[in-house]
C-alpha cells in the first residue's frame, strides 16, 4: 500500500491532484482513519504496468463480440 504523498511522487503530481483523482475513481483508494492508502495495484493500472479485472472483462467481451460476428472470416483469414 501506498500513501498519497508516495503516489504524488511516483507520478509526479500533487497530493491535491491524488485526491482529485481518487474521489473522482481514477485511482482506487482506501480510507483508513483520516487518511487514503491505494494498492500497489492502483498504481500499476495507472501507470500502464498491469491490466486491471474490469478493464481485462471489457476486452473479453470485445474478443468474444468479434469472434462471434467474425468467426468464419478469421478462419478464412488464417488459412492465406
Amino acid at each position: 500500500m501506498y500513501s498519497t504523498q508516495e503516489v504524488a511522487n511516483i507520478l509526479h503530481l500533487s497530493r491535491v491532484e491524488i485526491f482529485r483523482r481518487i474521489k473522482s475513481g481514477k485511482i482506487k483508494a482506501e480510507k483508513i482513519g483520516r487518511n487514503y492508502v491505494i494498492p500497489y495495484e492502483s498504481i500499476e493500472e495507472v501507470l500502464g504496468t498491469t491490466i486491471g479485472t474490469h478493464k481485462r472483462k471489457e476486452i473479453e467481451k470485445v474478443i468474444d463480440k468479434a469472434l462471434k460476428e467474425y468467426g468464419e472470416a478469421f478462419k478464412k483469414l488464417s488459412r492465406e
